[in-house]
């Protein structure tokens, strides 16, 4: 990894022509974790798009509390703030999954795939990860989209209960990604994915169907603490995970309350 390579708001955003994200871009050395900087500036509608990087977090988090590992520079760490998101929460987890699975595919020179509820898979490995936040502000849902991408790990960079389910774009595109020029088509990514969501659910969903691997396949998952067994058999952009049961019904089940076992 080149030692002088740093995330550089100016970089990032010279010629971002973005319409809602990425407007504001702020990088800092070191923070706990980008959401939590990103909560801060939550109440003032003008924040709307607010794009948050760090290069280290000392506390950063995936869903259910578990812990997001990674090292000083060697990973995309953002946050995204949306106060005037006219999208529900399923669909917004949709269209970031696929704008994030969409940024990462091109410099890792392989198609990526995306995993329900919020990882990006790379080679059959985790590649990125995706926090959905919301917080209830004057009468209205304000959202934060946490985002780390792993770019420059070596396969040591890990800890061992990771290493075999767990990649980086370096290691599979053989090549040192540019984490600014990520950075930048990440955000127009996003920018365009929203944009699309709130226009028209079905491109969404039809291009997150291109990219899962789970459509098709058995799925076990946990809801509200109980297991479920069935076939994939589809996405709702409001009710979330479609299963075919092994009693022949089907069920929805929503992102926020659902964990994938296998």
């Amino acid at each position: 990894m080149p030692t002088t390579e740093r995330l550089d708001p100016d970089i990032i955003g010279t010629n971002l022509s973005t319409k809602r994200i990425g407007r504001k871009i702020l990088v800092y050395n070191s923070t706990p974790s980008t959401n939590d900087i990103a909560a801060e500036y939550a109440r003032n509608k003008a924040n709307d798009g607010l794009a948050i990087f760090a290069e280290e977090q000392t506390t950063g988090r995936g869903r259910a509390g578990t812990k997001w590992h990674s090292g000083r520079a060697d990973s995309i760490l953002c946050s995204i703030l949306l106060t005037d998101c006219k999208c529900n929460a399923e669909l917004l987890s949709l269209a970031c999954a696929v704008a994030v699975a969409e940024a990462i595919g091109k410099p890792a020179n392989k198609q990526t795939k995306i995993k329900w509820p919020n990882d990006i898979i790379l080679s059959g490995k985790k590649v990125a990860g995706i926090l959905f936040e919301s917080k209830a502000i004057d009468g209205s849902t304000v959202y934060i989209i946490g985002i780390g991408i792993n770019c420059h790990q070596k396969k040591k960079s890990f800890p061992a209960e990771l290493q075999q389910t767990a990649t980086s774009i370096d290691m599979e595109s053989g090549s040192i990604v540019d984490r600014n020029s990520l950075a930048k088509r990440l955000l127009a990514s996003l920018d365009h994915w929203l944009e699309t969501a709130q226009k028209d659910s079905n491109k969404v969903t039809n291009r997150w169907r291109d990219l899962s691997i789970q459509l098709g396949h058995r799925v076990t998952l946990l809801y509200n603490r109980k297991k479920f067994n069935g076939n994939c058999i589809g996405i709702d952009p409001e009710k979330g995970l479609i299963l075919e049961l092994e009693s022949g019904a089907r069920k929805f089940f929503d992102a926020a309350h659902t964990s994938i076992v296998k």
